[in-house]
């Protein structure tokens, strides 16, 4: 099935705004930059604009034939990565340590060709909030609009997100009802011991020794406390920890991160996390301070919205290429505190290309543009169609 022709004749511009935005990545809670194009765009197009909610986020408020009927939203993430980029692509990073390493630059290209086509069209009846949204990147930009009073000040029914997929083949599209992806917390475990020559352990409370048994242990509760039918990790990604070869450490520190389908497996990892190193903590005679901090909640689709998708997806893509029995994922994803506010669904767009996200070789494949846009047109014209009388 088709996409719609006029977005496929906007494919060079969004090629060309993609691939501007790509070269000048901004982090989360600093797009400045493009949060000053997406205005301008939306304001070119003669849509309402809004700014400033959440920091930099962007509302653009479009009417259709009618202002009569439902009202929704559509998202995108506006951020990039505080990463370096090795692709040498003559669109590459220009800003050292930034990186539109997760395609959110392809996501705000793909609503700004969708606010295009809408305001040019207006082939619906009700109001479209296109909202451009910063610091998803585990920074709380969705919290930080919803505080603001983004679905007061631009109240929706429903609400449709999407992500590029690298993992899937061009011309795919995976929508999962139910849990989708999994909530994350943040944890930092600070261990304050005694340091002392590296030769005289038996002076040291070693923070090194205690450390990896904080490592170790924590370790054993995916599995030997949580439900082995729910799926749960628990990833240490940073031990911090001494400055010579013959200093034993008195301090250390560990990082990392919980993932569950589950608020209540969360709860049992954070509670577990607390007494293992209330418990470690009594045997060596040290102090421990653990922080667990909800950065991410569960990513849950509703069903009628899903269906929605799946059904809007057949008349975009091949029919055959439409997945809905995609696997839930282990990564998050912020849009899921706004889909607690306001019920939606979070689609996944294939695309050419097998290096992940979040590697510094990923490269998105801009023939998705015009795919993407699409997705989020149809969905607006099949969930507000223009009544007979109008």
């Amino acid at each position: 099935m088709p996409l719609i022709d006029r977005i496929e004749g906007y494919a060079d511009e969004l090629t060309a705004i993609r691939r501007d935005l790509h070269a000048h990545p901004e982090i989360g809670f600093e797009e400045t930059r493009t949060s000053g194009i997406v205005a301008e765009k939306l304001a070119q197009w003669g849509i309402e604009v809004h700014r400033g909610l959440g920091g930099t986020g962007v509302v653009g408020v479009l009417k259709g034939k009618s202002g009569n009927g439902k009202t929704i939203g559509l998202r995108a993430d506006m951020d990039a990565l505080p990463m370096e980029e090795n692709t040498n692509l003559p669109w590459r990073s220009t800003i050292p340590g930034r990186f539109h390493g997760c395609g959110h630059d392809g996501h705000t290209t793909m609503l700004l060709g969708t606010a295009r086509y809408l305001a040019e069209t207006k082939n619906f009846d009700g109001t479209v909030h296109f909202i451009f949204q910063p610091a998803e990147e585990g920074l709380g930009g969705a919290r930080a609009m919803i505080k603001d009073g983004l679905f007061e000040k631009f109240p929706c029914d429903e609400l449709y997100g999407l992500h590029n997929a690298p993992d899937l083949n061009h011309g795919e599209i995976a929508i999962l009802p139910g849990p989708a992806m999994a909530g994350a917390d943040f944890f930092d475990i600070r261990i304050s011991g005694y340091g002392a020559h590296g030769a005289m352990p038996e002076r040291s409370k070693d923070a090194v020794v205690i450390a990896t048994s904080v490592a170790q242990a924590i370790q054993t509760i995916v599995s030997r406390n949580v439900d082995p039918l729910q799926a749960a990790v628990v990833s240490i990604t940073q031990i911090h920890a001494g400055s010579a070869y013959n200093v034993i450490p008195g301090d250390a520190w560990l990082c990392g991160t919980v993932r569950a389908f589950s608020d209540s497996v969360r709860a049992l990892i954070r509670e577990r996390m607390r007494a293992i190193c209330a418990g470690i903590a009594a045997a060596f005679h040290c102090e421990i301070d653990v922080d667990i901090r909800d950065i991410f909640s569960v990513l849950v689709n509703q069903e009628e919205h899903s269906k929605v998708v799946e059904e809007v997806a057949r008349t975009v893509v091949e029919p055959s290429k439409v997945l809905t029995r995609a696997t839930p994922k282990m990564g998050s994803e912020d849009f899921a505190d706004m889909l607690q506010k306001i019920p939606g669904a979070y689609f996944w767009v294939g695309h050419d290309g097998s290096v992940p996200v979040h590697n510094p070789g990923y490269v998105l494949d801009d023939k998705i543009l015009p795919v993407g846009a699409s997705m989020f047109a149809r969905i607006i014209e099949t969930r507000l169609p223009v009544s007979a009388h109008a």
